[in-house]
């Protein structure tokens, strides 16, 4: 198991190595895209342009370049933004990150959760008016766009609805910091967990659903069942430990992507500036700088979020310790 460990850190290292790599040539060494140019703004001047590239390191060798910024990206934190000039990139991620870790957490606990209930319920009322009914749920679920929900939440809660007893207590567009006000950040961040949780519930559950009926189709469960246990049991105790193996792998890459990033949706429509809403801008803008902070951050948490399910897969399923 250690040494399992031990072997999945030193891939995860040498991934985000090769990630930064090929971060950099991208947006600092793609043939005929000049950084010193974006920097010095429209119809800079030869000497300005020099200047530029003296200054940021870019007139020295690509492996220079890279440990330079490399170097004020993580070690002296300096790196500024390209286009708004004196801006520290660093501090303005690590100042989204928790906006977006309180959206997807939050988020994730419900989907989980959700995601067990129906899959659950579903397979062992199989072929049942519930089970057909909890698919068709989640089938709407599924194919309702995170933002269109989004908007129609708010339709309802911040402008329709706010006045009546049901959403009075709903605060307008944003986020507060859960130090500032822990009430206050439930209230700000309830409706957004919800929206962007519905799509995964109705995923989580139909995947789970169908995994927990292939798994009672296995020799060990019916081994258990001619044993005498029960079909709680069965499907409790036995076939759902082996089924989550499916719905780790999903939750990993899943939540890894959204805490990257991958809530934009939700943060624009409901105007939390968390690292999505943050790379967005930085895209519109091209600033160079702030685009491979966030690339890096995201992939960061994409990889740990592969680490954890390997962990998880080790502790399901006994195979994979001994394999390990």
């Amino acid at each position: 198991m250690v040494s399992m460990i031990v072997r999945r850190l030193a891939q995860m290292a040498f991934v985000m190595f090769g990630i930064s790599v090929v971060v950099f040539l991208i947006f600092f060494a793609t043939p005929g895209a000049d950084p010193a140019s974006r920097i010095a703004g429209r119809n800079a001047s030869p000497e300005t342009l020099e200047a530029v590239r003296r200054d940021f390191g870019l007139d020295r060798p690509v492996p220079v370049q890279y440990v330079i910024m490399m170097k004020r990206l993580f070690i002296t934190q300096d790196l500024t933004s390209f286009v708004n000039r004196g801006q520290k990139v660093v501090p303005s991620v690590m100042g989204a990150v928790p906006v977006t870790l309180s959206l997807v957490i939050g988020a994730a606990v419900l989907w989980v959760i959700g995601g067990i209930v129906v899959g659950v319920l579903a397979a062992a009322w199989r072929g049942s008016v519930l089970d057909r009914g909890l698919m068709i749920v989640g089938l709407i679920g599924v194919s309702m766009p995170v933002f269109w929900l989004g908007e129609m939440m708010n339709l309802v809660s911040q402008s329709r609805f706010h006045d009546s007893f049901l959403f009075s207590w709903v605060p307008g567009l944003g986020y507060t910091p859960l130090t500032q006000n822990p009430f206050g950040w439930f209230k700000a961040l309830v409706i957004p967990w919800m929206t962007l949780s519905v799509l995964y519930i109705g995923l989580y559950g139909r995947v789970l659903r169908a995994s927990l009926i292939e798994a009672s189709q296995e020799d060990y469960i019916r081994t258990a069942r001619s044993k005498g246990l029960s079909e709680t049991q069965l499907l409790l105790r036995h076939a759902l430990r082996t089924s989550l193996i499916t719905f780790v792998t999903l939750f990993g890459l899943d939540f890894g992507a959204l805490v990257g990033g991958g809530a934009l949706l939700t943060e624009v429509v409901f105007g939390l500036q968390g690292v999505g809403k943050l790379t967005y801008d930085a895209l519109q803008n091209l600033d160079l700088p702030m685009i491979m902070a966030t690339v890096i951050y995201a992939s960061f948490f994409v990889v740990t979020a592969n680490f954890l399910v390997d962990l998880l897969y080790a502790f399901l399923d006994p195979r994979v310790r001994q394999d390990a």
